[in-house]
């Protein structure tokens, strides 16, 4: 009876391993896939839709759950700075409508909360944990530019830290783009 509880723990320990090391990523400058699904008020977005933005696209693995909350919180805050910047904010999980505006209401969140009930986003972005039965978001977060192309991508992003980190890179985009054009311009909003 012992040798059958090694073996599982080894088989385990195995899947595991072929688990976390087979995970793909996206590549900077790649356009980011294409997307189309509803938010917590039935408006369906899709990627072009953000077309001449930039664009914070975090997926999250549950609703009103404390690193979730903190995470969502966090782009909550720094709403107003983003928007300054000229980014968009969307969050991704595989939770439906109905949970996503429940999740929105009980913290004034005032962006987009896109369900992913198909999980076929997050796997697209590479950010689905699939075990059968349970499906959730990793969380990560892409920062795609206003052509469309991933510009930054934070694995395992860190909850409280996530906006401050995509408002820091996006005054360096534009202080990079402020160089290449000496007139001054903002980058198109």
């Amino acid at each position: 009876m012992e040798w059958i509880t090694i073996l599982l723990s080894v088989l385990a320990l195995g899947f595991m391993f072929w688990f976390f090391s087979t995970n793909k990523t996206l590549q900077l400058g790649q356009s980011a896939p294409d997307f189309r699904l509803p938010d917590h008020h039935g408006k369906v977005h899709t990627l072009s839709d953000f077309h001449g933005k930039w664009l914070a696209l975090y997926f999250y693995p549950k609703d009103d759950t404390p690193g979730c909350t903190k995470q969502a919180c966090s782009f909550r805050d720094g709403l107003q700075e983003l928007a300054h910047l000229g980014a968009a904010v969307v969050g991704v999980s595989v939770d439906d409508t109905d949970s996503h505006a429940e999740f929105a209401q009980k913290y004034q969140l005032q962006f987009p909360l896109l369900a992913d009930t198909a999980a076929q986003t997050a796997a697209d972005y590479h950010s689905l944990v699939n075990l059968g039965f349970i499906k959730f978001a990793k969380r990560n977060t892409f920062l795609i530019d206003p052509e469309g192309r991933i510009a930054r991508m934070y694995l395992s992003a860190s909850a409280s830290r996530n906006s401050t980190e995509i408002i820091a890179d996006l005054k360096g985009f534009q202080a990079k783009e402020s160089n290449k054009n000496p007139s001054g311009s903002r980058l198109p909003d």
